[in-house]
Order: C-alpha cells, then structure tokens, then sequence
C-alpha cells in the first residue's frame, strides 16, 4: 500500500519515493488521498515560518471527580477515588451493532455521558480526542464530538473512536470511521478536520459525548479515567523558527531502545509486520521507560523465538481494523493506559523548548514527523510519516531520539540536529521528493505519564498545557 501521509508508519528508505507520489498531506489509505487535508495544518495561507505563539493549541480534558459529576448522564456513575473515572451505572438502552471486520450483530447494554461544553479559546480547523480506559473482555467505548463552528451551525455527532483493549471472541474490533463528513469538515481516521478553512467556519466549541457498551445483563463495565482533545489551528508553514537550547541541556532519560526493523516478517495481519511498526515500538520504549509492560502470560502468544515480544503486543493491540495500521494516535495513548497507573495523551507541542520542559521533569516525548533523507542528517531514510521518542539533548542542544527504525536495538540511540529535527516535525507543509506539496504534523506528539505525577512533572504537564 502507498503512503500518503504524515501518520502511516512504513519506514524504510523507499518510502522517500512514496512520500513524493502522495501530494496531499493525508494520514490516511489511498483511498483517501485525494481529498485528505494536511494533518495538523491550519491552512491559511501564511507560508513561511509562523512563529510558534502564532499557533494556538487548546488540550482541556475531565479526569477529576467533580469533572465527571458535570455533564449529562444516562446511565452512568461517577466513581471517586484515588483514580476518579466513569462507569455504567444502569443500562440507558440495549442497540444492535454490526462490527464491520467480523461480519457479528450483537446486542449491547449501554449508558452515556457528554460533557460540558468546551469552548475554545481560538477557533480550530482541527481536533483529535484521546481517552484512557479499561474495557474488560466484553466491554467497548464509543467516542464522539458533537460540535458547533463559528457560524452557529452544528457538527454531525462524528465518532472519533470505537476502542476496546481486547480482541477476543466477545470483543468488538477496535476501529476508527471512515466517509464522516458534512462538507464543512471530515474526520480522517482520529482526526477533525475543517475542510476548506480560507471558505468554511472554524470549530468554536465542542461537546464529547462517551458511551460504554456491555453484554447485556452482564454486570461487567468499562471505566474510563480521562477523556480529552486537543483542539488547534496551526498556520501553514514550511519552517519553523528555532529555539534555544535550554532547561534539558545535556539531560538524557534511561528510556530502552528498541528496533522496528528486527520485526520484519513478523505478524503481517498488523500493518505488514515490523516495518511499519514505528508507533507501538515508540509506545512500548516510553511504556517500559515507566516500569510497565506486558506480563509473560500476556506474551504467550508470541513465537518464542522473536526477540523482544512486548513490541508485537503493542503492534496487535494498538491495531485499527479500518485504518489498517498500528499508527492510530489516541489508539496508541489508550494502549499505554491500560498499563497501570499510565496515562496517554495526544496533544502538539510549540517548540523543541516545550520538549525539554517535560525531559527535564523526566517524561519522554513521542513526536510525529515526516521528511527527505537529505532534511534530517544521519537518519539514512526518508519517510512520510514516522514516530520515534525523544530522550534527551546533547550538552549542545541536539535532540537525542530512540528512533525505532534502525536495524537494531544497538544503534536505536540517535542524534539529530536540532534545528533539522525541530522544522521536520513543527511545519505542516513540506517539498516532497518530487517537488509537490505534501504535509507535516505541525508537533503532533504522544505523552504518557504516571497517574499520579510528581509535583515537578505536574508543573511541566501544565506549562505545556496538559493537566
């Protein structure tokens, strides 16, 4: 399959020959190439380089008890504790669902709860919502944004998400949507999107609306612990200016390294296998950076013979069935959260100086970035869209990155120029291999962290606007 976007996760040194066939800046299949917008681009036309305080992101979530006391319920319950979240309390209503990669109709208990209204500091021409819950065998989330754009006129109820940890019998297949749109915006996979934002309103606020799923009579319930977005308008920009290195000089985490690329082969069912599993393999790094991982138990299923199976596991279940890949964004902060005591969560970042606020507190950074092998010196590839976790920066300021897509775990350690690295993953318009348009992620990135976070790093979360 080509890829066409900034999100797909193919690395290899070809993929620079597939980055310059794809001259729309979709994070998406082929089939959509052709009308995906740039993700993470506010395309307005300013070129060049928009400073970062040009640039505004809004990331607002409920996660504390009194947070899920607001709202509208039916059916659900607020449970309070060291970890306040959300269950079914009673079932709202029983539906049918028709799980479109097994062929299944059952019958599902349900309750609801929509937020408050958000509304936004700065109008968005993009959203992305992630979540952190737990979905025992049998148990499913639906999420969706009901919205309203700066003309008064609402958004359809679009799903951003239908999850669940597991994909046993009694699971649904975890699965974005496709063909959401109401010709004043689409969603892409995990992404809303105002379609033509130079003609069309903005996103002025928004309202999410969860609801959980369970066998019926079963008493069994998901919990979910955070529901959030991050709503932005990001200029078009092709550069970024570059910052100064500064709090996280010469800070570099003990994060482990691990390869993409040894995974060749394996598993092909998930995205083609290892080469296209920069994301799980980033989650996992950051996963187990934290102490957390999978049990042996849960590795069972791996063939004893490959190495460093917890990267397989985050490969099988951070899998959308229709996206055909392991780089869903909120899929991959709903994977970390199921480990305990972790929270994911998907936001953008303004410059390499957010990046060393949080190193310095101690949290890695997983950073979404598409580029030309000759745009990122030492990095040998090209690729048009890549994840891997930022550890550190030299006693120079460059970025230190655990980028999954070496041949080993060995030289998983990388170092990249910081000015280079900071354009490659800031901007959302860049020149592609064969001199057309395509897009960047305009500092799209995935942060996950303990529950209960140190003082230090509930600073850090705050000033880069994540509490």
């Amino acid at each position: 399959m080509t890829s066409t976007a900034p999100r797909r996760t193919v690395i290899t040194a070809a993929l620079a020959a597939a980055a310059a066939a794809a001259t729309t800046a979709a994070a998406r299949p082929a089939a959509a190439a052709s009308a995906a917008p740039a993700t993470a681009a506010g395309r307005h036309g300013h070129g060049g380089g928009a400073a970062p305080d040009d640039a505004p992101v809004d990331y607002h979530a409920w996660t504390t008890f009194p947070q899920w006391l607001s709202g509208t319920h039916a059916g659900t319950l607020p449970v309070p504790g060291v970890r306040p979240g959300l269950r079914i309390a009673r079932a709202h209503g029983t539906s049918d669902y028709t799980d479109p990669h097994t062929g299944t109709t059952a019958a599902w208990e349900y309750a609801s709860w929509t937020s408050p209204v958000r509304r936004v500091p700065h109008p968005a021409s993009e959203l992305i919502a992630s979540w952190n819950a737990h979905t025992p065998a049998g148990t499913w989330i639906q999420v969706e944004l009901l919205g309203t754009y700066t003309d008064g006129t609402a958004t359809p109820a679009y799903v951003m998400g239908r999850w669940t940890a597991g994909d046993g019998p009694e699971d649904i297949r975890r699965t974005s949507v496709d063909d959401q749109t109401d010709g004043k915006s689409s969603i892409w996979t995990d992404t809303f999107s105002i379609d033509d934002t130079t003609a069309g309103p903005l996103l002025a606020s928004y309202r999410l609306r969860l609801t959980l799923y369970r066998k019926p009579g079963s008493r069994l319930t998901p919990t979910v612990w955070r529901l959030g977005a991050m709503a932005s308008d990001i200029p078009d920009r092709f550069t970024v200016p570059a910052s100064v290195p500064g709090v996280a000089t010469g800070v570099e985490l003990p994060v482990p390294a691990y390869s993409q690329n040894i995974h060749k082969g394996q598993y092909p069912e998930y995205d083609n296998g290892g080469e296209a599993w920069c994301s799980p393999t980033s989650s996992t790094m950051v996963i187990e950076y934290w102490g957390r991982g999978p049990t042996a138990e849960q590795l069972a299923w791996v063939d004893p013979s490959y190495a460093d199976p917890q990267v397989d596991q985050g490969a099988r279940y951070t899998y959308d069935y229709q996206y055909e890949g392991c780089g869903n964004w909120p899929f991959n902060a709903a994977y970390a959260a199921t480990y305990q005591d972790l929270q994911g969560v998907i936001t953008r970042l303004h410059s390499l100086s957010d990046v060393e606020t949080l190193i310095a507190a101690g949290i890695p950074v997983i950073t979404s970035q598409s580029f030309l092998a000759s745009e990122l010196d030492g990095a040998g590839y090209g690729t048009s869209g890549h994840l891997m976790a930022l550890v550190g920066f030299t006693a120079d300021g460059d970025v230190v990155a655990n980028d999954p897509a070496s041949d080993s775990d060995a030289v998983v350690r990388n170092v990249y120029k910081r000015a280079q690295f900071e354009t490659i993953w800031l901007r959302t318009k860049r020149i592609n291999a064969s001199g057309g348009v395509s897009g960047g992620t305009g500092g799209v990135c995935y942060l996950y962290f303990p529950a209960k976070p140190s003082p230090r790093q509930r600073r850090a979360l705050a000033a880069v606007g994540v509490v």
